[in-house]
Parts: C-alpha cells; structure tokens; sequence
C-alpha cells in the first residue's frame, strides 16, 4: 500500500477500552503501508468527575503523553477513524465537541472526499453500539465523506456480530482478541479504500 495514505485516528476514551481499539487500529493500518497520527480529543469533563472513578483518572495520567487531535490532523489525512464509547446511544460528547469544532474545515471543503470509519464500545451487549457508530455516520453525510464500514469483509467480522464498525462490551472486560483483530482489520480496509481513491483521482 502507498506510503503517501495518512490516516488519522481520533478517539475519546474514558477508562482504555477504546485507547485499546485506537492502538490496534493503528497497527492495522500501519501494517497496510499507511502513514498514521494517534490523536485523542481533549477532556471535558469536570475534575471531580474524573476523580470520581480511579480508573479514569489514571487512564487520563497513562496517556498524558498522546497528542491532543487537531484541526490540520484531519486536514492532513486522507483517512480518518474515529473511536468514542457510547453515552445513551450517542458519541460521547468530549468527541462531539471536537467534531463541533471543524465548522471552518468543512466550509472550506477540505472534509470531503475523505474515507471515514468509527468504533465504539458499550457497558452491555445492547448498549448502543450500532446507534453510537450511526450517529457519526450523520457527520461523515453532512462533510460530505466516504464511509467505509468494516461490514463482514473478514471472518473476524462474523465472530464480532458488528457491520457497522468495531464494537466491544466493556462489561465482558478489556478488549481481548477478537476485536482487536476486528479493529485492525477496519483500519487495513480504510487504509486499501483510501489508498483506491486516491491513485483513482491521480489517474
């Protein structure tokens, strides 16, 4: 795969489990020969809250060192994964306010044409996944951007029930295998379909 594919994942997470789908993302699409920037959205939510729980407070400390997603990391790529749990059926809003934010990008036309995927993670096996991925599928409409959902392109997507994108139930535990293949594979896929728009339009 062409070396000039840059792909962007982006991705909020609260306590790792979709840091852990963002990094197996970013083999995946490393593996395929792309050029890749690992970005999280910044933390909105107030101090307490996050001290609230341990485990959101050391995930935040864990991951000091990843860079902060910003406007030219979309603009520089030509795939972009976005990764977020679900919150009652919908992205968490750290993401959406980042997303919020690209309203200059997008009126300047510099989202369009771009490949664009996501995953997600729930509490529960029926927590939202599938509406979660749907609802950044609306924004990737409106950027006017090529979706690419994973669908059941390799058997890992059969073993994962979810066409839609990457999806793992956090109360079952850390992602295990499974779908950190799934993610690897997604980004692979984003990263061919990508690099096929491309060599077309420099055709």
């Amino acid at each position: 795969m062409p070396e000039s594919v840059n792909v962007s994942i982006i991705y909020y997470s609260s306590t790792g489990n979709v840091h852990a789908l963002a990094q197996a993302a970013v083999e995946g699409a490393e593996k395929a020969g792309a050029q890749v920037r690992l970005r999280k959205v910044a933390e909105t939510a107030p101090q307490e809250a996050v001290d609230s729980r341990a485990e959101w407070a050391q995930h935040l400390q864990d991951t000091a060192d990843v860079p902060v997603a910003s406007h030219d990391d979309l603009d520089w790529a030509d795939a972009v994964l976005f990764g977020t749990p679900t919150r009652f059926g919908n992205p968490a809003s750290q993401l959406r306010a980042f997303i919020e934010t690209t309203g200059p990008l997008w009126g300047q036309g510099k989202l369009e044409g771009k490949v664009y995927s996501a995953f997600t993670t729930s509490g529960t096996a029926h927590g939202g996944q599938e509406s979660t991925l749907l609802a950044l599928a609306n924004t990737f409409y409106h950027w006017g951007g090529v979706i690419v959902p994973p669908g059941y392109t390799d058997p890992v997507m059969n073993q994962l029930g979810n066409p839609y994108g990457t999806s793992h139930v956090v109360g079952e535990g850390a992602p295990g295998e499974v779908p950190l293949q799934a993610a690897r594979h997604q980004a692979r896929r984003a990263v061919e379909i990508a690099a096929a728009l491309k060599a077309g339009r420099a055709a």
